[in-house]
């Protein structure tokens, strides 16, 4: 018998995980499924990465059932992001008869309420979006079999417990619940104790900091000197890919604007983006198709990207939970990673706590030596070695004024040759980066390629 089969999930669905080269249970799936499919309601304290969804989704898709005209299941969710990553595992291995549809702010009702027309088995949402539907008469709750709290945590800290309340008022009081956090506290044990009946509390992870293979460092970093630091270490390190967290939106589109008009290869990523251009970004980024994501902590649930080799802190997070979800986006799966931590003397008493708190000691180094300045740094001072060699560049094409009546025949003449060496010399660090990455078939996860002689 199969270590799936030893659970109880069928020899149908253990297949199906196959496929996907899941072949052992996780810690917490081996916990987990046993009292779920006994119909035993669950408290489950398991951080993200360990394989949560399969926890729940495999007891429900054991269960339910698939002749009944009317929603069995309903999977909450705090973000967009985590509600599109759990409706993705669960269509990998749900039989054909099983429907899923994943109802989030931001994208058309009119097409929801179109899906919303057929036999929908498990519905994964939203709380916001969910209340619009549960007032509008569209979706049915009164019959449910199951209900999941995923990152019940970080629904608390948005703000959703009226929500929640609101929407567990309108499912059957025979419901079978499964609550899933990060952490479990105070708060959470009030809801569960709330909306569970003799539930089983399982843990497998106790509060930890991020998985051994990253390497942590922390850099006491002035406010002024952050984006030409940010930028220094970019150049240095050299990641494949990397997620840089900012606390602010508006932090976030600034740092954005101030990176792309030095050539760097990133996008934004917040919650005033439409739901469109938030998953294109995200398509792109799975795809490689750019080098650094800019985000906020919307970003750090459930984001499960191959391939992300640094994680910097660019404003530190507020708490130790924030800083374990945010560095936990590199180093997955036994992979290396490095995380970097910026702190002023103002976020030194926080950056203390953190480590207190998750019992580990962070390595303080100091800030690599400048290489130039960044486009706002550089008004109204010196300019930096990169920005005098920009000048110097926009000078030799005439750009600044009389320059080109003084341009010689000889000079126009041999432009082109210029611009067609510039171009074949001109390859970015991140398509190197990228070629290098498809060859490597062995080592490390993590690919340091030797540094571009300075030209």
């Amino acid at each position: 018998m199969q270590d799936f089969q030893r659970l109880g999930i069928s020899s149908k669905l253990e297949k199906e995980l196959n496929k996907y080269g899941i072949t052992k249970p996780t810690p917490i799936q081996t916990e987990v499924i046993p009292p779920l499919l006994k119909g035993q309601d669950i408290i489950a304290q398991a951080q993200t990465g360990t394989g949560k969804t399969f926890a729940f989704a495999l007891p429900i898709l054991e269960k339910i059932q698939q002749d009944v005209p009317y929603t069995q299941a309903l999977i909450l969710s705090p973000t967009r992001e985590l509600a599109l990553q759990i409706t993705a595992e669960i269509n990998k291995i749900k039989a054909d008869e099983v429907t899923v549809l994943a109802a989030y702010g931001g994208q058309d009702v009119d097409k929801q309420l179109h899906r919303l027309k057929e036999q929908i088995s498990i519905i994964v949402a939203t709380p916001g979006r969910l209340i619009d539907h549960l007032r509008r008469g569209t979706i049915d709750l009164s019959r449910l079999s199951f209900l999941v709290l995923d990152e019940a945590d970080q629904m608390l800290h948005i703000g959703f417990l009226e929500e929640i309340a609101f929407i567990i008022k309108e499912t059957p009081n025979d419901r079978q619940t499964m609550l899933f956090s990060a952490t479990i506290s105070s708060d959470i044990k009030k809801l569960a104790k709330r909306y569970t009946k003799n539930a089983a509390y399982v843990t497998v992870e106790k509060k930890q900091g991020p998985a051994l293979t990253v390497k942590q460092i922390s850099m006491h970093t002035p406010p002024r000197a952050k984006q030409g630091a940010l930028m220094t270490l970019i150049k240095e390190e050299q990641p494949f890919m990397a997620v840089i967290f900012c606390r602010t939106k508006r932090r976030v589109s600034k740092l954005y604007e101030v990176l792309r008009a030095n050539r760097f290869s990133c996008r934004e990523l917040h919650g005033d983006l439409s739901q469109a251009k938030r998953e294109q970004v995200m398509k792109e980024f799975r795809e490689a198709k750019f080098q650094l994501l800019i985000a906020t902590d919307v970003a750090a649930r459930g984001l499960d990207i191959d391939g992300i080799t640094h994680v910097f802190n660019y404003d530190m997070p507020l708490d130790a939970d924030s800083y374990v979800h945010r560095i936990g986006r590199t180093g997955r799966a036994k992979a290396e990673g490095m995380a970097i931590t910026f702190y002023s003397s103002d976020d030194r008493p926080l950056l203390d706590a953190i480590e207190k708190e998750l019992n580990i000691s962070i390595e303080k180094k100091p800030l690599p030596k400048k290489e130039g300045q960044s486009i706002e740094q550089s008004k109204d001072r010196p300019t930096s070695k990169v920005g005098q060699q920009t000048k110097n560049k926009k000078s030799q094409k005439g750009n600044f004024r009389g320059e080109g009546k003084r341009k010689s025949k000889d000079a126009k003449k041999d432009a082109p040759s210029q611009k067609q060496a510039k171009k074949q010399k001109d390859t970015t660090t991140f398509e190197r980066l990228k070629e290098a990455r498809r060859k490597k078939t062995t080592g490390s996860a993590v690919f340091k390629p030797k540094k571009a002689k300075k030209r």
